[in-house]
């Protein structure tokens, strides 16, 4: 009896390890699935204590462009109007609705009569926005922004 007990715990074992390696192999290959794509954002904000902001943006994703709505509330020491243009990469995509949702990230920056802006976001399908541009506008910030993307 003992000899069918100890072939049962083998093929336990065994079966656990093939289970173990499948699950690998699915989490990988959907990891590596995720793609990237362009982003282009004009943004507009204005605000005293509590900013407000605004605008429009386009996604490259799969050979084809998206239109995107970009909106926003700001909360901490914000005076001042500004308009930036950023550009940069939309990564961990894998359908181009993943791009929508609120994005989240704490920044300090100043900006007068012009100057470069970036930014890193990450929105709660870990999608994750890097960014650059120009602002214009004589805004001081010091804020943890809300950004909300929506796809059109």
């Amino acid at each position: 009896m003992d000899i069918r007990f100890g072939k049962l715990k083998i093929y336990c074992r065994l079966l656990a390890a093939v289970m173990m390696m499948v699950s690998a192999m699915i989490l990988t290959s959907a990891q590596s699935q995720a793609g990237s794509g362009k982003v282009r954002i004009e943004l507009y904000k204005a605000g005293f204590i509590v900013g407000v902001s605004g605008g429009k943006g386009t996604l490259q994703f799969g050979g084809k462009t998206y239109n995107l709505g970009v909106g926003g509330v700001s909360l901490g020491a914000t005076i001042g109007a500004s308009k930036a243009e950023l550009i940069g990469t939309a990564e961990n995509i894998n359908q181009p609705s993943d791009i929508a949702g609120t994005y989240t990230a704490a920044q300090a920056g100043l900006a007068v009569a012009g100057g470069a802006k970036t930014a890193q976001l990450k929105n709660s399908k870990g999608v994750v926005l890097k960014l650059s541009g120009k602002q214009v506008g004589l805004e001081f910030s010091l804020d943890l922004s809300g950004l909300q993307i929506s796809l059109k």
